[in-house]
């Protein structure tokens, strides 16, 4: 499947005019069942941006707007090849071993009862565990929009038994690493069959199994992630996971919006494209 994706973030500053520092985690990369076909980053600095893989393999652009802009729009788009592999990432290239995937901060802390939850999808089988885990959670949760902010702890979101991906994922991990068991949180973006069903920048969890490596587990729609998933990065949690992180130098208020369109590309455009691309050469 060939998937097309625009992702824009629009910064807008009440106060006098901004500068702006920002990682930017926007380019997803090549990876099991992944193709990246083509992607431009468009961003202020983006042509003098310092870039660096970190140390749970995103490429990062680290970029600086301009003293004088009142806005700054980041623009993301590109086309990538997918095919379903039932979730299973493999064994991916980053620098930190497994065992970072088993720290435990306030966001991903189990409480007792996501430990209860945990305990009873226990099993001698690990991929068991994974998938009666991602099921009693989806069984667990509600999803509702806005219910839940990017300081949601997975505690407070399973309490509450509501929330968004962001929380889904967390209480997944937090029970993981409960369990001993590896787990991180990945962003990305999802292709929907109902472009009106939700939001198209998605967040899944992957947790490591014995002589399979990284395999997805998406707790909100209670399936590994296929050919419809789109992988962006992954890290401990949310907050080191997220696209675009950064200062600024700005007096006032601060207001984003995200625009993010997920679609995919007709067979008979695909061919043309083929077609196209092999006249050229």
């Amino acid at each position: 499947m060939r998937i097309l994706i625009s992702h824009v973030s629009e910064y807008r500053y009440d106060g006098p005019p901004a500068s702006t520092v920002q990682a930017l985690r926007l380019r997803p990369a090549a990876a099991k069942g992944q193709t990246i076909l083509h992607w431009t980053i468009e961003a202020p600095g983006i042509k003098d941006a310092a870039t660096y893989t970190d140390g749970f393999g995103n490429r990062v652009d680290l970029v600086s707007g301009a003293a004088d802009a009142s806005s700054v729009v980041v623009h993301a788009h590109g086309e990538v090849e997918t095919e379903d592999n039932g979730g299973v990432a493999g064994w991916t290239d980053e620098a930190v071993a497994p065992g970072a995937f088993l720290r435990v901060n306030a966001v991903t802390k189990a409480s007792e009862a996501i430990a209860a939850l945990a305990e009873n999808a226990r099993d001698p089988d690990r991929l068991a565990t994974l998938h009666d885990l991602m099921a009693a959670i989806g069984k667990h949760m509600e999803y509702v929009t806005d219910s839940t902010d990017a300081q949601t702890t997975a505690a407070a979101a399973f309490e509450a038994r509501r929330g968004v991906c962001q929380d889904y994922a967390h209480i997944f991990i937090a029970a993981c690493r409960h369990l001993e068991i590896p787990a991180r949180y990945v962003t990305g973006y999802l292709l929907l069959e109902d472009q009106s069903a939700g939001p198209a920048h998605h967040a899944w969890a992957e947790a490591l199994v014995d002589h399979i490596g990284w395999v997805g587990f998406d707790a909100t729609n209670d399936l590994c992630p296929t050919e419809r998933y789109v992988r962006m990065g992954s890290a401990l949690d949310a907050a080191s996971a997220a696209p675009i992180r950064g200062v600024r130098t700005a007096l006032g208020t601060e207001s984003l919006t995200v625009t993010v369109a997920v679609h995919e590309v007709a067979q008979s455009q695909s061919q043309s494209q083929s077609q196209s691309q092999s006249q050229s050469q």
